[in-house]
């Protein structure tokens, strides 16, 4: 054996030696797809043993419409090309779908004729699920970050319609907009994950406890989370606010208690009580204001319930809730033949005497969106802030038009959307997520973006209403033709 040919055994021992010590997965196979060698990193990711694979075809890892890829890969290896890395699919041993990034190299024999190929594959399935995690944390900041815009909206416009000055109205919502900026520090302290009952109570007391002689904090340590968090802020602020104003907190004489625990015989209803007591004089005021509607109405839209009673000598509030411990619209009109001539868009005042389905979980945009109809004179079906809910009130009327949250409490709307689509009610997405999120087979509809303007939910709803006349033509001289 000559001084060359003894190198290279040597040099054949060294890779010999890499292969097999490595992590990866290093397989060789013949131009015909056989499996020639196989390593132990091959044993570690796919699961089959060297001498249950070697021989057996390459398509025994690939899933079956993936054949294609691979014969794609051996017309390249006979041409002398090498198949840079790529991201794939293969099959495990045990029907595991595995996320491989692969590169293929053709092999020669020692007169340099291209007799195989060398495949080096790496399990890239934590990755993967790495950044499907990460844009799965993206779309829901997106959606978070809309929705607490959305809430600022409404609950600017809700200050201003239950305002008569600028200066007023000034005050208030710079406190409702100071009470969800002390509820969004406690969520970041907590890393987004909720909040101590306790501590968002003393957060927004804190602000509000000039002057009190005396309050009287006691319950168990309860953690809320997500929306109920913004929403107990708000109440919580109101409450103190008005206390504040005219209760408990302007007076030196008088006490403040608020008190909760877990409701006899359940682990995830709480009961929560706000008592004023010492004062004199109180009576019920004359007309109800934005602050009562958000203490029932939200608590409506999280399966609780208010009652506030106004007492001679103060105010009690007792208020249960579950716990858990733990743009511009998108023109998608379906596609029409393009001779016809485009309709004349729908007045304002068409919408007047027609209904609507309006599904909400967020009970502030809810109830923002709600007065807006209103105003419009449109007749509210709802508001519903769950998929049942709106599922039974479709089964119990039919609407002229709908407005749809893409998300109800972590739900899917997709059987809200099939069901609305099957009774030809047209309808429209209200959400700040992307289209993506929409249902599968209801991506073409328009979407409303989370916050909108007034303009926008008009156009909206014309749009709407004219897809309404045309499947049910009113007896109306209003209405274009």
């Amino acid at each position: 054996m000559d001084k060359q040919e003894t190198e290279y055994d040597v040099e054949l021992e060294r890779l010999a030696s890499i292969v097999e010590s490595s992590d990866d997965a290093i397989i060789s196979k013949s131009l015909d797809g056989i499996i020639r060698t196989w390593n132990a990193g091959a044993t570690k990711i796919f699961g089959y043993e060297a001498d249950e694979i070697i021989g057996k075809p390459i398509t025994t890892l690939i899933p079956t419409e993936l054949h294609s890829e691979e014969t794609e890969i051996l017309a390249k290896l006979r041409k002398g090309e090498r198949i840079e890395h790529f991201d794939t699919v293969r099959v495990a041993k045990d029907g595991r779908r595995l996320d491989i990034s692969l590169t293929v190299s053709p092999l020669r024999n020692r007169r340099g004729e291209i007799v195989g190929a060398s495949k080096v594959a790496r399990d890239i399935s934590d990755r993967k699920r790495a950044e499907a995690l990460q844009k799965l944390l993206i779309d829901e900041l997106n959606h978070r970050v809309k929705n607490t815009l959305a809430i600022v909206q409404s609950v600017a416009s809700q200050s201003l319609a239950f305002t008569e000055d600028p200066d007023t109205f000034l005050t208030t919502f710079s406190g409702r907009l100071q009470a969800l900026s002390r509820a969004h520090d406690l969520l970041v302290r907590e890393r987004m994950q909720g909040t101590h009952l306790g501590e968002l109570v003393q957060a927004q007391l804190s602000a509000n406890a000039d002057g009190a002689e005396e309050i009287s904090l006691s319950g168990p340590r309860v953690t809320v989370r997500g929306t109920l968090v913004t929403h107990l802020a708000l109440i919580l602020h109101e409450l103190a606010t008005n206390a504040r104003k005219y209760g408990a907190l302007a007076s030196d004489e008088s006490k403040l208690s608020v008190k909760w625990d877990r409701k006899a015989g359940t682990r995830d209803t709480l009961v929560f009580t706000w008592e004023e007591s010492g004062l004199s004089g109180i009576r019920p005021p004359e007309r109800t204001g934005f602050g009562t509607q958000l203490i029932t109405k939200t608590l409506d839209a999280n399966g609780g319930s208010a009652n506030i009673e106004y007492r001679p000598q103060g105010v009690l509030v007792t208020i249960e809730f579950r716990v858990e411990d733990e743009g511009d619209i998108t023109a998608t009109t379906p596609a029409r033949d393009s001779s016809s001539a485009p309709r004349a868009p729908v007045p304002l005042s068409a919408l007047e005497g027609m209904s609507i389905l309006l599904v909400e979980d967020e009970a502030i945009v809810a109830m923002d969106i709600e007065l807006k109809l209103e105003q419009l004179s449109l007749n509210v079906v709802g508001p519903a802030s769950s998929l049942a809910e709106a599922l039974d009130l479709l089964d119990r009327t039919r609407p002229d038009m709908a407005l749809v949250d893409a998300n109800l409490h972590g739900e899917r709307v997709g059987a809200l959307a099939d069901k609305l689509e099957a009774m030809q009610v047209p309808f429209a997405f209200a959400t700040g997520y992307g289209r993506e999120a929409l249902p599968e087979l209801h991506q073409g509809r328009d979407v409303l973006a989370k916050p909108f303007s007034d303009a926008r939910l008009q156009n909206a709803l014309r749009k709407l209403a004219r897809t309404a006349f045309d499947q049910r033509p009113p007896d109306r001289t209003d209405i274009p033709a």
